[in-house]
């Protein structure tokens, strides 16, 4: 490898080095996307007011009854059992969640994830998504009106709903109904699909004369600080779809800063809170004026909230609204067919692909097809990565053939930069009439490693975000890809017993990794400058610490890919001619050095 190629090389290493080191240990906050809203809505404390659906200032509600009096942090909050004790409810059963709606307020506040739990061990807890408000880490979804003196009251937080059934089912539905003062009938269809799809449909029945207008709203309201798990890799935080405003994602930390980002009315799109694996969302099916919002009355408090269109509604005639909400977990062929189905503009946005969309989503249906095949996700990765490469085979071997041509005249060019040590120019000129009277392109080498940069991000971009991940065993001792490596050799991988710190947590995997890592790079020769030597020497052992901590399918991704990349260029090097060093290279250091005179 000649010193053009060596230096890129060591370039890319270092910037991955440095990336990986900025995500462990600092995260620097984006930049900010959204415009302040010019000025900060004044809303009114729910308790106070007694309506925590609609403020009577004609506003979105931004808190919950149940939520701690400021300055008393959760003095006031009590157990989720005890807040599900107080208000009547209808039982949520399906195969994919259990829970219930609050029929106080309409209020979607308690939903499990049957199918994932929290741990390996089946008999963990399920994944709770949603949690009523008044409990510890409150976070619930909700609909309703904002008011209007000449229809009456509008269902609020005090409201008691009439349900049809005590149990909504999946693939069922469950009507609820209430009646104003001024006989305006409120009727809300609340579905359930088998899966995480929740459809409202509301109807206002006007049994009077007059010509009435209603306004709805949604709003995801979350309580407590999110457990944020690698920022640099994922969006966690607040996201949506706005029509031609595309999208917009908002971390917590941002909207803490802006406290409220306000975005123009849009005709089609989405609004919610997406977590590594779980989302919330909802699904207006009319135009819609979206909005984020931080608070801070006792509690801290992120919400993603809308607006909706005036609905107006003649006399003697009802009028209907339809939203969706999406609550589960982040599937990607589930959340491609509700796309599809019924048409939500760029729903798939859900996940987030990355830069390199255009490359990760095919990767990942890549890895989905081989999953299906062999029904180990684990051999889907070792495919996978083999399809990469002989992909990038062609691109390699010209990467090769142009290294093994600068090795050639490698001689010629020490003696240029010997002649012309002190003389710069003139070294640079030399260097490039030997590499036109030879014919050499030195960029030639370095191309199809950059061209394959994007494809690596990818892989890496799939294998952390993806939900297909979390849990998938592979062989032996490996029973979560989405974990680091359970084994330490530290403690002899388990057989002494005791337990090691986090950091020293190097597993069988991990030491993989770092052995053909080491392995390939001593396949060239070794660098002339004394301080890329030690950087070379000591970059795998770096790297087997630092992704000691990674998910498990990273790191045997990483290590497969190594291995593959020295029969490959092992292979590329002999075709062409070029010693491969790797022998040379080991004995090397094993080689003990002659000591100097006078030592």
């Amino acid at each position: 490898m000649d010193e053009n190629s060596r230096n890129l090389m060591l370039a890319i290493g270092l910037s991955v080095l440095v990336l990986l080191v900025w995500q462990e240990f600092y995260v620097n906050p984006k930049a900010e996307r959204q415009q302040e809203a010019a000025r900060i809505e004044q809303q009114r404390d729910a308790a106070s007011s007694g309506n925590a659906t609609a403020n009577s200032d004609g506003t979105i509600p931004t808190s919950d009854a149940g939520e701690a009096p400021a300055g008393s942090a959760s003095a006031s909050l009590k157990s989720e059992n005890e807040v599900l004790a107080e208000t009547p409810r209808v039982t949520i059963s399906s195969e994919a969640v259990s829970g219930s709606i609050n029929l106080k307020g309409a209020r979607i506040d308690e939903l499990k994830l049957n199918r994932y739990h929290e741990t390996l061990d089946k008999s963990s807890p399920l994944i709770e998504l949603l949690r009523p408000g008044g409990s510890k880490d409150a976070y619930f979804a909700e609909f309703g009106y904002l008011p209007n003196d000449e229809i009456g009251k509008v269902p609020g937080a005090e409201t008691v709903w009439t349900a049809s059934s005590d149990t909504l089912s999946g693939d069922g539905s469950v009507v609820l109904s209430w009646t104003n003062e001024k006989g305006v009938k409120f009727e809300r269809e609340i579905g359930l699909d088998q899966n995480y799809l929740f459809t409202i449909t509301d109807r206002i029945i006007n049994n009077g004369g007059d010509k009435i207008e209603v306004t709805p709203y949604g709003r995801i309201a979350r309580f407590g600080e999110p457990k944020i798990e690698s920022i640099f890799v994922l969006h966690q935080g607040l996201i949506g779809v706005f029509g031609e405003e595309g999208l917009q994602e908002v971390d917590y930390d941002d909207l803490q800063e802006s406290k409220v980002i306000e975005n123009a009315r849009a005709e089609t799109g989405w609004i919610g809170i997406t977590d590594k694996y779980w989302a919330t969302a909802l699904i207006p099916n009319q135009s819609f004026k979206p909005r984020f919002a931080y608070f801070d009355k006792g509690q801290t408090q992120y919400q993603a909230d809308y607006v909706g269109q005036l609905v107006s509604i003649n006399g003697g005639e009802t009028g209907e609204i339809v939203q969706r909400l999406y609550a589960g977990a982040k599937i990607s062929s589930l959340i491609d067919q509700y796309e599809s189905d019924f048409k939500i503009d760029r729903f798939e946005l859900m996940i987030d692909w990355g830069w390199f969309h255009f490359i990760t989503k095919p990767m990942f249906q890549l890895l989905e097809w081989l999953y299906g095949i062999f029904g180990n996700f684990g051999v889907a990765i070792l495919i996978t990565t083999v399809i990469v490469k002989a992909i990038f085979f062609p691109l390699a071997s010209m990467s090769y053939a142009s290294m093994a041509k600068m090795k050639k005249v490698q001689p010629e060019m020490t003696q240029i930069r010997e002649r012309f040590a002190e003389d710069k120019t003139k070294q640079q000129q030399e260097m490039m009439a030997l590499y036109k009277r030879e014919k050499i392109n030195p960029a030639a080498g370095c191309w199809p490693l950059l061209i394959q940069i994007p494809v690596f991000f990818a892989l890496y971009k799939v294998l952390f975000v993806t939900i297909e991940m979390r849990h998938a065993p592979f062989v032996g001792w490996i029973q979560d890809l989405a974990a680091p490596d359970p084994t330490s050799m530290f403690n002899l991988f388990g057989l002494l017993p005791y337990d090691v710190p986090q950091i020293l947590m190097i597993g069988v995997w991990p030491l993989v990794m770092g052995i053909t890592m080491f392995l390939q790079m001593q396949m060239n020769p070794a660098p002339p400058d004394p301080t890329q030597a030690m950087i070379f020497r000591w970059m795998p052992v770096v790297f087997t610490f630092m992704l000691g901590t990674f998910p498990e399918g990273l790191v045997i991704y990483w290590a497969w890919n190594n291995f593959l990349s020295i029969l490959q260029q092992g292979f590329i090097m002999r075709r062409h001619g070029t010693k491969i060093e790797l022998i040379d290279n080991l004995k090397s250091m094993f080689r003990r050095k002659p000591k100097e005179a006078g030592e």
